[in-house]
């Protein structure tokens, strides 16, 4: 969770590409909600209804200690500069991802994959 935390924050932080536009100076309602990005904020995917929102969630003591740790500066060594992550549900993470070659691999945590921001990603 702490990694996830991490990669929003550095979304917010960033200063170009697409997530510099969306962030609007740091404005972290804006990276949560971005189309595309966190299917946990959305209450329909693909015109299905997502019942693993964010609004049928109770957050435990843990989630909320990590918000307060993440919005106090808090960064998880080894996905320090990550933009992105996934889960492939492989053993491997893809070397790029997403396409076309933004993000360079550059930790697995668990069952997730980060990636740090290539030279391609300022023209995104």
């Amino acid at each position: 969770m702490r990694a996830v935390a991490t990669v929003v924050m550095n979304r917010t932080t960033i200063d170009h590409g697409e997530f510099g536009r969306v962030n609007q100076g740091g404005n972290l309602r804006n990276i949560v909600f971005q189309p595309g990005q966190f299917d946990c904020a959305w209450t329909e995917k693909k015109g299905v209804p997502n019942p693993q929102n964010i609004y049928n969630m109770r957050p435990t003591e843990i989630h909320y200690e990590i918000a307060d740790w993440a919005l106090n500066g808090g960064r998880l060594p080894g996905v320090d500069h990550s933009l992105y992550f996934y889960n492939p549900f492989s053993l491997t993470c893809a070397p790029y991802f997403p396409p076309p070659n933004y993000g360079v691999i550059h930790n697995r945590i668990g069952d997730h994959c980060f990636y740090i921001p290539t030279v391609y990603y300022a023209s995104t």
